[in-house]
C-alpha cells in the first residue's frame, strides 16, 4: 500500500487493536476531530470509546494510569501531544515505569508505548520545539524509537505494542505528509539502524528528520565527487552499534547528525562509540551537529538558525574535507512548515 506516513500509524495502530483486545489508545485529543495529526483517524468508530479516548491534561496522572494498565494484562498506547511536557510525567516513566521489571524481579511487566509528538516550525517555540530522546534512552528499562517513513511508522509501532517493555515512540510532525510504500507484512525489529545510502567517502548518522537532511545534502555533495553514505539510526535504544561502525570503518569518516542539542546528549555517545572502535582507521576526527545551545526561538529566520539543516552538513563536510563551497542558490530545500495550517 501506499501510505502517508499519519495513515501508516493510524494502520499499524489499528491492526494491533484487531489482533490482540487488551491493546487501547488513550491521550489529549485522541478523539478529537483531527486525530492526533491524523494518526488515530477511525480509531474511536471501530474500538469505541472504551479503547480510543481522551483524557485530561495531566501528564503525571495520565502516565500513570498507562503504568497501571500494564501491570493489570494491558497494553497501553498513551499518546502525548508533546515531547516537551513528557517531563510533567518523567516522574512515573523515569521511578516507576522503567523500574517495574527490575524492581519485582522479572515477575511484573510493564508493555506500553508511550507516543509524542516532536515539533518544530509554525512557531513553536522553546516549549514546544524539544525532542529529548537522550534524556529517555539514557534510563535503563525504556526502549526509545524515532521512526523516519512510513515503513517504519507502521511496523515499528507494531513492533513497540508487542514488546514486553516500555517503549518511548517518538514522531517528528513533518514525516505525517510524507508518502511511500507500507509492507504490512514486514516486520522491523527494535535495535536495528537502516542503510538509507551507500557511500564511500563519509557516514552521516542520523535521528529523526536530520535523516531527511542528510539525504538531500548526500545529493548535493555528490557534486564534489563525494560518496556519502546515510545510516537512519531510527532505534535509539536498543542501539545498532554494528551497523555504524562498520559503514565508518568502510568510509573512515563520519558526522553525528543528532536531532537534540549536542552539549551532553546522544550524538555524544555514539561519537565515542565510533572513536573507541574504529579510531586507529579514522581519516579525520569525528563531528556532531545539533541544535544551536539555545531555546528555540519563535521567528522563522532565528528557527531555521536553531535547527541543522542540509546547507549546514554540506557546510560542514566541505570544512573537514578542505573544499571550495559549493553555490547553492539554485538549490531547493525543504519548507515543510510551510504545510502546516495549525494543529486544530
Amino acid at each position: 500500500m501506499n501510505l502517508s506516513f499519519r495513515e501508516a500509524l493510524a494502520q499499524g495502530i489499528r491492526d494491533e487493536m484487531r489482533n490482540d483486545p487488551k491493546v487501547f489508545i488513550y491521550g489529549l485529543d485522541v478523539p478529537d476531530h483531527k486525530r492526533i495529526y491524523g494518526s488515530t483517524v477511525g480509531l474511536l468508530e471501530e474500538f469505541g470509546p472504551e479503547r480510543c479516548f481522551g483524557t485530561p491534561l495531566s501528564e503525571d496522572a495520565m502516565t500513570g494510569v498507562a503504568l497501571g494498565a500494564a501491570v493489570s494484562g494491558y497494553k497501553p498506547i498513551h499518546v502525548h501531544i508533546r515531547a516537551d511536557f513528557m517531563l510533567l510525567g518523567l516522574n512515573q516513566i523515569a521511578n516507576m515505569i522503567s523500574t517495574t521489571h527490575y524492581m519485582t524481579n522479572g515477575k511484573v511487566s510493564a508493555p506500553m508505548v508511550i507516543r509524542a509528538v516532536l515539533g518544530r516550525g509554525w512557531g513553536q517555540g522553546a516549549q514546544h520545539s524539544k525532542s529529548l530522546h537522550n534524556i529517555f534512552a539514557h534510563i535503563p528499562g525504556l526502549k526509545v524509537v524515532m521512526p523516519t517513513s512510513p515503513q517504519d511508522a507502521y511496523s515499528l509501532i507494531r513492533t513497540s505494542v508487542q514488546d514486553p517493555d516500555p517503549v518511548v515512540f517518538l514522531e517528528h510532525r513533518w514525516f505525517y505528509d510524507i508518502e511511500g510504500e507500507v509492507d504490512q507484512k514486514k516486520s522491523i525489529p527494535l535495535g536495528k539502524a537502516a542503510v538509507l545510502r551507500s557511500g564511500e567517502s563519509i557516514s552521516l548518522l542520523c535521528t529523526s528528520w536530520m535523516t531527511i537532511e542528510a539525504l538531500k545534502a548526500a545529493d548535493i555533495l555528490s557534486r564534489h565527487g563525494l560518496s556519502v553514505e546515510v545510516i537512519d539510526i531510527r532505534s535509539i535504544r536498543p542501539l545498532d552499534t554494528e551497523t555504524m561502525v562498520r559503514s565508518v570503518k568502510k568510509t573512515k569518516n563520519c558526522i553525528v547528525l543528532d536531532y537534540d542539542w549536542s552539549f551532553a546528549g546522544f550524538g555524544a555517545e555514539i561519537a565515542a562509540e565510533i572513536f573507541e572502535q574504529c579510531f586507529g582507521l579514522l581519516e579525520r576526527p569525528v563531528k556532531r551537529l545539533g541544535f544551536a545551545e539555545a531555546p528555540c526561538p519563535t521567528t522563522r529566520h532565528l528557527e531555521s538558525e536553531f535547527f541543522p539543516s542540509a546547507p549546514t552538513i554540506i557546510r560542514q563536510v566541505e570544512r573537514m574535507f578542505e573544499l571550495s563551497e559549493l553555490d547553492l542558490s539554485n538549490d531547493e530545500f525543504y519548507t515543510y512548515e510551510n504545510r502546516f495550517k495549525g494543529p486544530f
